[in-house]
């Protein structure tokens, strides 16, 4: 939904070493990769940044976010906490957006809904869910996402009223305004806490 509001941002696709779930296309929705691939991405400072969580590993390539920044493209990627800490450390200015369910009990609402989970997996997730909560101050915005539409709306002039990462020193200063690299973190209630 934030993609049809603001201009053509680019949207970092993630690789993850766990199986596509029912309807998830690789170079779509994630590149699925085995294994040794993402090791060899680790080794050799393809992420920018990675994490194992839930039995799996995934993280975002550097080098297309760096290639869209330098074009002075907007990049939209969807992280857990943790995943949006790596990035505010290697990128400072970028902009960390949280976006939390209305309340716990929904979060596993929508979980239970979409039937992937097992009854263990769906504890740790909501266990995550409930200390990523906890860590809201280490965003520049937190968003109730309790309608989508809206949440989309305010995440869109977010992203609208910054300027973008890649500007020049000088050109951030004139705009007077925090930086643009969007870090969105996906407690989004429609696939819970994850790991991009």
């Amino acid at each position: 939904l934030v993609r049809e509001r603001i201009p053509a941002p680019h949207r970092s696709i993630s690789v993850t070493t766990r199986a596509p779930r029912p309807g998830e296309r690789d170079g779509v929705d994630y590149r699925f990769v085995s294994d040794e691939d993402f090791e060899r991405m680790i080794a050799s400072g393809e992420l920018l940044e990675w994490e194992e969580i839930f039995g799996h590993r995934s993280g975002t390539p550097a080098e297309p976010v760096r290639e869209a920044l330098e074009a002075g493209v907007d990049v939209l990627l969807e992280l857990d906490v943790t995943g949006a800490r790596h990035v505010r450390e290697v990128m400072p200015q970028a902009v960390l957006i949280l976006l939390e369910p209305p309340t716990l009990e929904e979060l596993e609402r929508r979980l239970r809904s979409r039937g992937t989970e097992t009854e263990e997996r769906l504890a740790a997730r909501l266990s995550k869910a409930d200390w990523e909560l906890g860590q809201r101050d280490a965003f520049d915005e937190v968003i109730v996402n309790d309608e989508a539409e809206r949440a989309a709306d305010q995440v869109a002039a977010i992203i609208d009223a910054s300027p973008q990462v890649g500007a020049s020193s000088e050109d951030r200063d004139a705009a007077d305004k925090p930086a643009k690299d969007t870090a969105e973190d996906t407690a989004k209630e429609t696939e819970g806490p994850k790991n991009p």
